[in-house]
């Protein structure tokens, strides 16, 4: 009898009169279950488990159904990280030209089934983001006082990150990163990749605490060798991970950064010059430039969606321009699965599926 159940806001929503909510402390036991009918709505996130491991009795028979929903909200931005505090990573070349060397192509063909989407920007597959798009009167507005903080393909709109033949050793892009190195000052000596003029060579950790960024980082180990780059990987506790990424005691780590169609006040938490010394702070890669305040200053500020959306695109472009990440990838829609004693709507909503909207069909 809750007193609103029938209000227009309220209509379709909340229809279970229980809910039960199973915890499992391992994956494939928790898989497992769900495959007996334990549980009956499973949200999968794994595309080695998508496309291989739903080949059980209850799925052939149809009791058991995957479905894909698409979504209309912003995907964030996955990342390697770049600590822009320690001083190899100070100088923007070098960032630009270690972020080419993530062979994408060869990644998500050869461990996750080519079912990611290359990530570009902060606010990717949204009306948000600015790849793709050149710059409004507007956004050339708000970016005017600030000449230096937008590079010339993202203000245009052509900027992508690097792609590659996708056979983890692609020459051409070997050999641009390389150029781009050697312009920065450094140079290939004795098989390594060495700074002129203090002799020091191009050397970072990478730090994990999960097997999945661990596959990952080897992956893009293996790319840098090529090059003379040494890339260490060290996989560390839970704990101790969070600490070093709250105190920012790391060279490089991977960090996602979710978005919303109404990004707000945890951009200045993600992004400003005050949170690049806060410790706790999401500003893991220490960005400090004026622009990026400004930019959150008059997304805040914003009075129409046609402003807004200015300012968010011009902040998604200072970000792109700083090459804070090595760019990583996105799921493109939502993947669900779900026994056939659970209904849901024909239609979603912008942000897919929602369980508040499903129901137990009637036995």
């Amino acid at each position: 009898d809750y007193w609103a159940r029938d209000l227009p806001i309220q209509k379709g929503l909340y229809n279970y009169d229980e809910i039960r909510i199973d915890y499992y402390r391992d994956a494939n036991a928790m898989f497992e279950a769900f495959k007996k009918g334990l549980y009956e709505v499973n949200p999968e996130g794994d595309p080695a488990q998508w496309n291989k491991g739903y080949d059980f009795p209850a799925l052939n028979q149809g009791r058991v159904v995957k479905e894909t929903f698409n979504t209309g909200t912003p995907k964030g931005m996955s990342g390697f990280v770049f600590n822009t505090r320690r001083p190899i990573f100070k100088d923007i070349a070098v960032r630009r030209a270690l972020a080419k060397l993530f062979d994408f192509g060869w990644v998500n063909t050869n461990l996750y089934y080519d079912a990611f989407d290359r990530a570009a920007g902060y606010f990717n597959d949204s009306e948000l983001s600015s790849i793709g798009i050149p710059a409004s009167d507007r956004e050339k507005e708000l970016l005017a006082p600030y000449p230096d903080a937008v590079v010339a393909e993202v203000m245009d709109g052509t900027y992508r990150p690097a792609s590659s033949d996708s056979s983890g050793a692609d020459r051409t892009v070997l050999r641009e990163a390389l150029s781009e190195l050697q312009g920065a000052g450094y140079e290939l000596k004795d098989g390594a990749l060495v700074n002129t003029a203090s002799g020091k060579p191009l050397a970072f950790e990478i730090l994990v605490t999960t097997k999945e960024d661990e596959r990952l980082a080897l992956a893009y180990q293996r790319t840098l060798a090529r090059i003379g780059i040494q890339a260490s990987i060290r996989n560390v506790d839970a704990s101790q991970y969070q600490l070093r990424r709250q105190t920012f005691d790391f060279d490089m780590i991977r960090n996602s950064w979710g978005a919303s169609l109404s990004p707000g006040n945890e951009q200045s938490f993600r992004w400003s010059q005050e949170a690049a010394d806060q410790d706790g702070s999401f500003n893991y890669p220490g960005a400090s430039q004026p622009a990026i305040d400004a930019m959150i200053e008059a997304m805040l500020a914003a009075r129409t969606r046609d402003e807004f959306v200015a300012a968010v695109r011009a902040l998604d472009r200072v970000l792109v321009s700083g090459f804070y990440v090595v760019p990583l990838f996105y799921l493109p829609d939502q993947w669900m699965a779900r026994w056939t004693t659970v209904e849901h709507p024909e239609q979603t909503s912008i942000n897919g599926a929602k369980l508040e909207t499903w129901w137990r069909v009637p036995e």
